[in-house]
């Protein structure tokens, strides 16, 4: 029997040990390694090798996102799952572009992940119905006209603080949650205002809103 070494990156510890637990269930499958930040991780990841990468988006310093495309160039055959909490209808595709063969929320079932971690391993691509919907619909120009909206102005990083920002919190609650400094967050803002072409913080506040609402429609 073949093992498969899989690595966890999440920034929650309960997250990881729950993962964990759950995957050394299965009889082909190890846990090789695990880290907290995309520094850490990248550097063990490129000593270890494992056959699959789990990455949560938001992580300590850098994205989920940014590992992904950091392994992509250094580890082109890398299978990597996007395992987050964000929203699937605005990160999937994302994730994808990135390089990661999967993305799957944290609300699932562990079964789920393991069906997620063996499909992507026999080459395939790992999304939910829904994703896929969205995918098929907009590759075959079917989406729905919903008009311009920030999110494909906006790069990884700033869609975060963007959503955060419309979910309530202030800078310094968003600094801690995305674990950067709070002139970070500032630096964020400032360039998300320019790209959808606002002065004001009040008037980033209401559009950040305006899109949270907008999303939970969806």
């Amino acid at each position: 029997m073949i093992i498969k070494r899989i690595y966890l990156v999440d920034d929650h510890p309960l997250v990881r040990e729950w993962l964990k637990t759950h995957l050394q269930q299965q009889p082909d499958i190890t846990v090789c390694g695990e880290a907290d930040s995309a520094p850490r991780a990248l550097k063990e990841i490129l000593a270890l090798k494992p056959d699959v990468v789990i990455v949560d988006i938001s992580l300590e310093g850098r994205s989920g996102l940014d590992l992904i495309k950091d392994l992509k160039l250094q580890r082109p055959e890398l299978v990597m799952i996007v395992l987050s909490m964000h929203d699937e209808m605005l990160y999937a595709e994302r994730a994808l572009r990135a390089g990661a063969r999967g993305y799957i929320m944290k609300r699932e079932s562990a079964q789920k992940i393991v069906t997620a971690i063996r499909q992507v391993l026999a080459g395939k691509v790992y999304v939910s119905s829904r994703v896929s919907a969205q995918l098929a619909a907009k590759f075959v120009g079917d989406s729905p006209a919903v008009g311009p909206t920030p999110v494909n102005l906006l790069s990884d990083r700033e869609l975060e603080v963007f959503q955060l920002l419309g979910k309530g919190l202030d800078a310094k609650q968003i600094a801690a949650e995305l674990h950067v400094k709070f002139k970070t967050v500032h630096s964020y803002c400032a360039r998300i205002k320019e790209k959808l072409h606002l002065t004001k913080a009040s008037e980033l506040l209401r559009e950040a809103v305006q899109w949270e609402e907008h999303k939970q429609r969806m």
